[in-house]
């Protein structure tokens, strides 16, 4: 078990955009494997290669119960989402001690590269579609608090502060 060590915000990491994963090697499956160990550590229900510091296009989501449907994700891109929109309170390890109520769509069909090497399209619904909607966002170097108006955005980052101070 390798748990990563997460690079606290403002790292430019966490505002960088990740680079395409070409082909699914056993390097990515290992990044998967020690990802899915921080994810658990954490505890959270993704997370994002450029969070611990890796500038490559790979995340996991585990919404489940039972945190035994791991999905490993490379190059993830949203195809449709759903109208109906849904609110979740988001966090981020990167940004400890705050949260906030986040909408986006109920749903998103995703196509991305599978821990085989095979492309797939999924449909995610709750907090699953959420989550991979959070973990895509990483992806392009956005967090977040980038979906909040400026008000709620500059209150946020306050109250990191005085949290990390």
């Amino acid at each position: 078990m390798t748990v990563r060590k997460i690079v606290p915000w403002p790292n430019v990491c966490l505002r960088t955009a990740a680079a395409d994963v070409p082909d699914i090697t056993d390097e990515i499956r290992g990044l998967w494997d020690d990802m899915i160990d921080t994810m658990d550590a954490m505890p959270g229900v993704g997370l994002a290669a450029p969070q611990i510091g890796v500038m490559l296009r790979v995340a996991v989501v585990d919404a489940s119960q039972g945190r035994d449907k791991r999905i490993r994700l490379a190059n993830p891109e949203i195809l449709d989402a759903s109208a109906i929109m849904n609110e979740h309170d988001e966090a981020s390890p990167n940004l400890p001690g705050v949260s906030a109520k986040v909408k986006r769509p109920r749903g998103v069909t995703v196509r991305y590269l599978d821990e085989n090497g095979v492309i797939t399209r999924r449909d995610f619904v709750g907090l699953e579609a959420t989550s991979v909607q959070h973990q895509i966002d990483h992806l392009a170097g956005k967090m977040y608090f980038d979906n909040l108006s400026k008000t709620r955005r500059d209150m946020l980052l306050r109250k990191a502060r005085k949290f990390k101070g």
